[in-house]
């Protein structure tokens, strides 16, 4: 492990580039959506949901691969093997014209990407502990968050010019262009030493000392409620501006603007973390994610949406605190398992992501003439996430705030 001072822009950048990833394959696409079921025969509206849910399907299963076999044979290795099965699926993207194996696409994508997602995790836990990890990977997330400013309205640029092909093909490019600056200059972060022996029963070992770490558990189960409420505004974002309010040509705008505040959060976090704590923070940002979903809930429950610009002001609240949950959820739960990072963040994301889907799709059924649906499911898992913190503070897993 480095020293707990040791700050490294490269690694950092790099780190944030393999997450990005997942996030340019989906935010670019947003654009897209109504023009890609049109070309593939679509006629219900919200069938386009799954294009931006069925991702995160695949990353959720795909980790519980990659990351005990990075355990075992390194990081590396494991990353390249994801990044081939990403290119794989986005040439099935690009050459079916049946919806359904668009789906499969998406879900293969999400498979590859799981692997520099999650094991970019694993790599900044090799490298850093405690309330240091949290800030790197607050900083980390803080990049990843840039590439939603930016990618709805890359994606309008590129569907203007070409047509919803060229989204595919830039991701690709992309993905390709980072696979190659992660060959030449990141070191292997699990050296041989620390390695596990590869074994039938691996994942079942790993799985089990896992869920001996309570706080390991208690705060994946507060990502996937948080993750799942967020995931359901990332797959509705559309519908919402450009049919509920008739802002199309607007939508990269209000979409980039809305991304700006959980990116201005992360980087508070990244410089208040290590002096007020992790966990501290985190629980904070869990009672204002609650109370200002709650209250939105109270001022419109008739089911009139508000002004666009009160809108706005409860989503920049909502998602302010959720740039404080995102970092500060995985690294306490990544704490405890410094000695099984790979598996740790592969049964991490995998449970958080896989609680999400079903959430996402759930409520995003009833998003449809209003948002309240969604505005109701961000304050029934604030609450949940609240009473997670709340139990584990009563156990002493929590450091008393």
């Amino acid at each position: 492990m480095q020293n707990e001072n040791t700050f490294k822009f490269e690694f950092v950048t790099l780190m944030a580039s393999l997450m990005s990833i997942v996030a340019l394959s989906i935010d670019t696409l947003l654009p897209a959506l109504p023009e890609i079921s049109s070309a593939l025969g679509v006629t219900n509206p919200k069938d386009n949901q799954l294009l931006i849910t069925m991702i995160f399907l695949g990353l959720g299963f795909g980790q519980l691969l990659f990351g005990p076999l990075s355990d075992s044979f390194g990081r590396k290795p494991i990353v390249y093997i994801g990044f081939l099965v990403f290119i794989i699926a986005s040439i099935i993207c690009v050459t079916t014209k049946n919806f359904e194996v668009m789906i499969i696409g998406r879900i293969l994508q999400g498979i590859g990407l799981s692997s520099p997602r999650s094991l970019a995790l694993s790599m900044i836990r090799d490298s850093y502990d405690g309330d240091y990890m949290a800030k790197i990977i607050s900083i980390v997330v803080m990049f990843f968050i840039l590439v939603p400013v930016v990618a709805p309205t890359l994606g309008q640029v590129l569907i203007s010019f070409f047509d919803w092909k060229s989204i595919f093909y830039f991701n690709l490019i992309i993905g390709v262009f980072i696979m190659f600056w992660f060959l030449k200059r990141q070191p292997e972060t699990l050296v041989k030493e620390k390695r596990i022996k590869f074994s039938s029963h691996l994942f079942i070992d790993g799985a089990k000392e896992f869920f001996k770490h309570k706080q390991a558990v208690a705060f994946t189960f507060v990502s996937g409620f948080i993750t799942g409420s967020f995931m359901v505004y990332l797959s509705t974002s559309q519908q919402i501006f450009q049919e509920q309010y008739n802002l199309a040509e607007m939508f990269p705008y209000i979409f980039a603007s809305l991304a700006i505040s959980v990116g201005f959060a992360t980087f508070l976090n990244s410089r208040l973390v290590v002096k007020y704590g992790m966990m501290r923070i985190a629980y904070l940002a869990t009672l204002a994610y609650a109370l200002v979903s709650v209250l939105y809930v109270v001022l419109f429950w008739s089911e009139n949406n508000p002004s666009i610009y009160m809108l706005l002001g409860f989503f920049a609240l909502q998602f302010f605190a959720v740039g404080f949950l995102f970092g500060n959820l995985r690294a306490i739960a990544m704490q405890p398992l410094g000695h099984i990072a790979g598996i740790g963040a592969a049964i991490n994301g995998f449970i958080s992501t896989v609680m999400a889907v079903p959430i996402a799709n759930y409520i995003g059924g009833f998003v449809n003439t209003s948002v309240l649906p969604l505005f109701i499911g961000f304050s029934v898992f604030g609450v949940l996430s609240l009473f997670v913190f709340i139990i584990t503070k009563n156990k002493n897993i929590m450091v008393a705030a």
